[in-house]
């Protein structure tokens, strides 16, 4: 049996995001007898154990941490400092580690959250493969900005890899850009398929439409999303002004925005259309798509965008933008001539696009039905997770394994 150490900022079971999932949904499809991943992570909440096995991963916390901190709490002292400090504690501790267990590869989730730690490790012990994983979906300009204190070791968390994996080609080329001249698989995030398409009891998805006082003749817009300006939640809000009445916009997701977009929902004087319904598990996210009539994300910046997939695989019209990796996918009748259609996009800040693509959706029915079987059949074929872990297992861990 295998052994690898990954490192991650954040793991199960709280603070997740598109990176964690994708942890948790590959480790959980490769077999323990031939793979034993651990994790070293940032603790956070102190009623977590130290260690613990989630899965396939025996998780191993570190850090600052106090019982029960919400989001907002993270953003305060001393829970604040834990980034910083994950950076050399995480190093420190993983070659503790691999005194014990004998790893045979690192994992690094991240370049601007892992690849430091990582790649310390990797400096002292050279003969470990080391595995880096671009997931970034902030723009890549304020990345590099945030890492210019730690550049000859950012510069290395490239350099050094012995594989890198990618989410979409947008990172492949970031990848290269930042000096990795090695052996590079671009793998993208997947989706649980099944879940997602599966209809709901109707009685469930009433359900959520009366929480959300759906009338009759509403036209819901929805986005699952961390609520930062890199997603363009700001832009649809704007566009409501330019929408009839009836489209109402549900925000599901959390993050430091929470009050400003509250904020901008009053003075655009469409508070009575938004509604912020906080966080929602990832497991009732299809419940919210189901309810809902339209996804929609105009983001600025994207390392690919799970939350577009899971769209294509409940069945509901996309609009979004073709940032980053989105525009692996994301394709557009005007922009993408000669591509299966899959969705509706527009230009980032935008908010008059971003309403004349909800208007074109709500008068074209028969369109909509064909993209969305296009887009649904994409999903199936190219983002299912079997598919992706599938992959990582025999392009980037068994080659490096030997």
């Amino acid at each position: 049996m295998k052994k690898i150490l990954i490192f991650s900022l954040a793991y199960y079971p709280k603070y997740v995001g598109g990176a964690e999932l994708a942890i948790k949904e590959i480790t959980d499809r490769i077999a323990s007898s031939e793979i034993e991943f651990h994790m070293l992570t940032l603790r956070f909440d102190s009623t977590l154990p130290k260690v613990e096995r989630i899965g396939n991963v025996l998780v191993h916390r570190i850090g600052f941490s106090r019982p029960n901190p919400s989001i907002e709490d993270l953003s305060t002292y001393p829970l604040r400092l834990n980034k910083h400090i994950f950076q050399f504690l995480a190093a420190w501790k993983a070659l503790s580690l691999h005194r014990a267990h004998h790893y045979d590869a690192i994992w690094a989730m991240m370049a601007h959250s892992s690849g430091i730690p990582a790649v310390i490790f990797k400096l002292f012990r050279p003969d470990v493969p080391y595995i880096l994983t671009l997931q970034e979906g902030d723009r890549l300009e304020k990345i590099e900005r945030m890492m210019f204190p730690f550049w000859p070791l950012f510069t290395r968390v490239f350099t050094r890899a012995d594989v890198v994996q990618v989410i979409s080609t947008f990172l492949a080329k970031w990848a290269r850009r930042r000096g990795f001249t090695g052996r590079l698989e671009v793998i993208p995030n997947g989706v649980d398929v099944k879940h997602f398409s599966r209809a709901e009891m109707p009685p469930v998805v009433d359900q959520i439409k009366d929480s959300l006082g759906k009338r009759m003749g509403d036209v819901f817009l929805v986005t699952t999303s961390r609520l930062v300006a890199k997603n363009g939640i700001d832009v649809v809000i704007k566009a409501l002004k330019l929408l009839p009445e009836h489209v109402r916009f549900i925000v599901a997701g959390v993050g430091p925005e929470d009050l400003a977009l509250k904020r901008l929902a009053r003075e655009c004087d469409v508070v009575e259309r938004v509604r912020f319904v906080g966080e929602v598990t990832h497991a009732d996210i299809p419940k919210y798509l189901h309810a809902s009539d339209i996804f929609i994300r105009p983001s600025r910046s994207e390392g690919m965008g799970n939350s577009f997939v899971e769209a294509f695989a409940a069945g509901i019209p996309v609009i979004g933008t073709q940032e980053g990796g989105i525009a692996d996918f994301l394709f557009d009748e005007k922009r993408n001539p000669g591509q299966p259609i899959t969705g509706w996009a527009v230009d980032t800040d935008s908010p008059e696009q971003v309403a004349q693509a909800v208007k074109e959706v709500i008068g074209q029915p028969e369109k909509v039905r064909a993209v969305i079987t296009t887009a649904h059949a994409l999903a199936v074929e190219k983002y299912e997770w079997n598919i992706v872990a599938l992959e990582m297992r025999e392009k980037v861990f068994l080659p490096l394994l030997g």
